[in-house]
């Protein structure tokens, strides 16, 4: 019998071994308040750096929609969305919770290299709390989204509440993306430096600045595509619940749950099975 099978026979593990898929994720659980005070500090941290503080939340994605859609909206002319206004605010400020869980779960292990080589815990719980705080940060931003729609002359209506499940939908489906973005970089830390220019080329083709009928108009089969893009079809959802006028295929709730749920699946299995390898990252 060789050393390693008796070793297994006496119950003894490999240090660093990966455990099973069920075990790995009660022990993400079980440390999920770690997750939640690591998300906590960063924005903590974040803010403490910055002499306007959280300010800076609502000040970032504010100059976006409104360099954009100057931008864009000469850009358009006629092809322009009605209440564009309104139009670039809610997927200027949607995109953002999506781009920024992207690029901070994609460093969630690179960056975190000492602890990560120091203590033993589920890496799962670094990408988990990138979103967390990503999340976090969404939560004023959003209320500052609603003052701006009112301002533009949006009634509230009872609607305004399935922004909430919407959200959540966005958050699993977040969470997942990050996690496949977090074992990539690890494997390709030149990922990082294509990460700008990935989440770019995501926010002028998901439909955040301009009307997808309208200006594909010309080539029904474009617009048909667009009907399988998840970012797209969470934001069609989430304008037509918050802009008067506008309507969107309920069938898109049925899709933009499936991609969540894969993408969010497949996120927790490809993450997991390399979990061996984030403790020798260089």
């Amino acid at each position: 019998m060789s050393l390693a099978e008796y070793s297994e026979r006496s119950g003894l593990r490999r240090v660093g071994a990966r455990p099973s898929l069920p075990s790995y994720l009660a022990q993400a659980w079980r440390r999920r308040d770690f997750a939640i005070a690591m998300a906590q500090y960063k924005i903590e941290a974040a803010n403490h750096r910055n002499r306007l503080g959280m300010l800076w939340i609502f000040i970032k994605p504010t100059l976006n929609a409104l360099m954009y859609g100057l931008i864009f909206g000469v850009l358009q002319g006629a092809n322009r969305p009605p209440n564009f206004p309104m139009f670039v605010v809610i997927g200027v400020f949607l995109f953002e919770f999506f781009a920024t869980s992207m690029t901070a779960g994609a460093r969630s292990i690179t960056g975190n290299g000492a602890l990560v080589q120091s203590l033993a815990f589920p890496r799962i719980t670094l990408p988990l709390s990138t979103v967390i705080q990503q999340l976090m940060t969404l939560v004023p931003m959003l209320v500052v989204m609603a003052v701006y729609i009112v301002v533009l002359g949006a009634p509230i209506t009872t609607e305004w509440l399935l922004i909430i499940p919407l959200v959540a939908i966005f958050t699993v489906f977040n969470l997942g993306v990050a996690l496949i973005a977090a074992r990539l970089t690890v494997h390709v830390r030149d990922l990082t430096q294509l990460l700008p220019l990935i989440t770019r080329i995501l926010f002028y083709t998901s439909g955040v600045l301009f009307a997808i009928d309208r200006i594909l108009k010309n080539h029904p089969w474009a617009v048909e595509l667009f009907n399988f893009h998840p970012i797209h079809e969470m934001l069609t959802i989430a304008r037509g619940l918050l802009m008067p006028g506008m309507t969107y295929p309920p069938v898109y709730w049925l899709y933009f749950t499936i991609w969540s749920v894969a993408v969010f699946v497949a996120g927790i299995l490809f993450f997991w099975s390399a979990e061996e390898r984030y403790g020798r990252i260089d």
